[in-house]
Formats: structure tokens, sequence, C-alpha cells
């Protein structure tokens, strides 16, 4: 075996480790689901005449293949989805198709979001949105150089955004819609696109949202209220003042765990979209703080796994981590925000704590995604490592020539250098003005 053949069976041995602070808030995030679920649902599940674990025993069932879900995502190499991201674009327009045929689509509260998978309901937006970020991802190390400088290449991803977001709007979601733009545009500035390009789509882009915002009354009945939901409290304004009513009964540390008043039927949607507002009411301002320190922490540590990547030229992974990483802020920023009064409602859960079984097994595969990115990252720094201190010079070797070294040549007996163009003439270094 040559060596060559030997240091590559070295490096292929080493290991890497998964990033402790991905994996720590991941599973702190987790726990607070569990917690906050069994506490916010008990009032829904009386109101649904069925057992008070009933919402807590499915999310744990959730969680839990959520959890086996991330566990393969994690023995997966990278190398591995990024050769089978072409057809992941594919899934993406069949899931968000299939909602509208008869038997398989699944309708709720007028919206066609769902498929119907038997023992349970699933949300296509949910997996179209990660398989979306694994695309884009090795979209833009495909044509890294092509993003930056064609408008072909950057209106490419832009147009498939446009027709992912189109079909979701047909459902419709304009949640996930401004949220799978979003993410496309972050992605995009951080894969090195020319921001002067960015900002023709952006011009076009905002105004056409703010129409399609505006066309339907519920949106526009939904905007009002978030301005003045005092004026109706108890029909459009209902949702948002009894979040904010639970949030102010919170102040500094809250009634403690479980004495919630407001999701004993007064508070709608307690257990998932509003958890935060119930959050609020248990563990009061700092208890917010600290799911808001844990999000920051999550996508802090993901950009900064992120540009580590790119840094050592491993860009897929690197785009992987960002795209997580702008949908874990962006979707918990607005959700956090429509519970604090900040934003106007919008059906966006809280990730990793909200109840709801597509949500949560596919935020668990996506934070297994970046973990397996972390670990990769680990193991190439670690073959870096190796590969240096292999090809580092030994100490005895560097001490073997300077002690076999011939003593200086006196200046006045050297020799003027000869100019000449020839390699093999020996360089003469200047001594600028030394005497040896």
């Amino acid at each position: 075996m040559s060596d060559s053949a030997r240091q590559a069976t070295r490096l292929d041995a080493i290991g890497g480790h998964f990033d402790p602070w991905l994996l720590g808030i991941s599973c702190a995030l987790a726990c607070l689901g569990v917690v906050m679920v069994g506490s916010a649902s008990i009032g829904v599940a009386d109101g649904h005449d069925v057992g008070p674990f009933y919402f807590l025993t499915r999310h744990v069932v959730f969680l839990l293949v959520g959890v086996a879900m991330a566990i393969w995502v994690m023995r997966t190499e990278l190398k591995t989805i990024e050769q089978h991201s072409q057809w992941l674009l594919l899934v993406c327009f069949v899931l968000l198709i299939a909602v509208f045929v008869p038997g398989v689509g699944h309708t709720v509260n007028g919206a066609r979001r769902w498929l119907n998978l038997g023992v349970s309901n699933f949300q296509a937006v949910e997996a179209v949105k990660l398989l979306y970020i694994v695309w884009l991802a090795s979209y833009l190390k495909r044509y890294s150089e092509e993003v930056t400088a064609t408008w072909g290449a950057m209106l490419k991803p832009i147009g498939v955004a446009v027709g992912l977001v189109g079909l979701l709007l047909l459902q419709p979601d304009f949640g996930s819609s401004s949220l799978l733009l979003a993410i496309t545009a972050g992605m995009l500035v951080l894969g090195g696109v020319n921001m002067p390009r960015m900002f023709g789509p952006v011009l076009i882009g905002l105004p056409v949202l703010a129409i399609i915002a505006i066309a339907e009354p519920y949106r526009v009945t939904r905007l009002t209220s978030f301005l003045d939901p005092w004026q109706d409290p108890f029909k459009t304004g209902y949702q948002l003042t009894n979040a904010l009513m639970a949030v102010g009964r919170g102040e500094w540390l809250g009634v403690g765990l479980g004495a919630s008043v407001q999701k004993l039927s007064y508070l709608p949607e307690a257990h998932t979209d509003f958890i935060m507002a119930v959050i609020a009411e248990e563990f009061g301002f700092l208890g917010v703080c600290a799911v808001v320190a844990l999000y920051a922490g999550l996508a802090g540590r993901a950009f900064w796994v992120g540009l580590k990547c790119v840094e050592m030229r491993r860009h897929f992974a690197g785009y992987c981590a960002f795209g997580i990483a702008l949908w874990m802020s962006l979707q918990s920023f607005v959700s956090i925000g429509v519970n604090l009064g900040l934003l106007p409602t919008k059906g966006l859960t809280l990730p990793m704590i909200s109840y709801g079984g597509s949500s949560v097994i596919m935020t668990c595969a996506a934070l297994g995604l970046l973990l397996r990115v972390s670990y990769e990252l680990d193991r190439a720094q670690r073959q870096v490592a190796r590969v240096r201190n292999e090809n580092a010079p030994s100490p005895t070797a560097q001490a073997a020539p300077a002690a076999s070294a011939p003593a200086p040549t006196p200046l006045a007996a050297r020799k003027p250098a000869t100019r000449g163009t020839s390699r093999l003439q020996q360089r003469v270094e200047p001594t600028l003005g030394r005497i040896a």
C-alpha cells in the first residue's frame, strides 16, 4: 500500500463530533415543547371530549418519530443527500399538487393544506421547506459563479420559489409563502448574489405580496384587527386580545406552570399557534426571554457552523446550515411576534414547541441535518489538523541541518553574485547592511 493510500485510510478512520450547542438547544426546545403542550392542551382536550393527555400523547409520538428521522439524517453522509438533491425539487411540486387530489388532500378550516395518511394528516409545506432548502443549497454550490455574475442564474431559484408560492396561495397559505420567499432571498444573499441585482425582484415582489395580502377580505380583517384588536375584542380581535391578556397576566415571573387561565377555552389554538402566550402567562417575562434566547442561540450557532463550512470550501453543507438557520429564526420570530401583538396573525407554529405532527417531525429532520453538517465540519477540521501534523517537520529534522551547516563565509571573501536568468544560479540573500 502506498503512502498516500495509507494516509487516506487514516483520514477516513477519523470521526467527528456533533456540535454540543446545537444538540443541547435542540433537546431543550423539545423538552420545553413536551411540557408546554401538556400544560396548554388540557383545556383544548376538554373541549373535544377526549382525555386530558390526548394531545400530549400524540405530541410525544410525533416527537419520537421525528427523533428517529433526525437520527437517520444524522447518520447519512451529506454527499449522499447532495447526489439526490436534483429530485427533491420535483418532490416539492408533487407534494403541493397532491393536496388538491380528491381522496389524498384534506381540508381543515377551509384550507386545503394536508395530506391524508390514514393514521394522521400531514401538512405538505413542512416537508417542502426542508427539501427546498437542500435543493437550493445544491444549486448555489453548483452555480456559485453564475449566480454572482448573471441574471439568469439568479432568477432561476426565484422563479422556482414563485412557482411553489403560487401553489401555496391556492391552498391558501400566505404565511408559508412569505416564509419561503424570505428563505430564498436570504440564501441568495448569503450565496454571494450581486446585491444591486436583488433590488429589482424585491421591488417587484413586495408590492405583489401587498396586493395579494389585501385581495382576500379575511387578510384585511386580520391586518385591521392587529392594528386595534380592542375595537372588536369578541370577534375580529378575539385571538389577539386573549393572547395579550395572557401575556399581561404573566408579568415578570408568571403565574406558575399549569396555572394559566387563558388556556381554559379562552385562548384559541392555545397548544399550537398561541402557545407562546401560554408560556408568557405561566413563566412571565423571564420565561419569554429564555425562549427567545434559545432560538437566538440556535440560529446564531447554525450561522456560525455554516460560515465555517464555507471557509473550508464545503459550500453545500454551509448553505444547508444557512437555510435551516433562516427557517428557524424567521418562523420563530413571526410566531413570537404574533403572540405578543407585534405582527398580524399568521398560521405559523413555534418550532419544536407547538403541537403538530408534520411540523414537529420535519423540524426534527431539519435539526438532524444541521447536526450532520456540524459533524462533518468537525471531522474535516480534525482531518486537516492530522495532515498538518504529519507534514510538519520534526524538531530533530530541523536541528540536524543546522548542526551540520558550514560556518558563514566572511563578507570580504564572498564572491559577487552573477546576474543572469538561470534558475540553477544560487540565490544570494541581501545582507541589509549587516556584517556577518
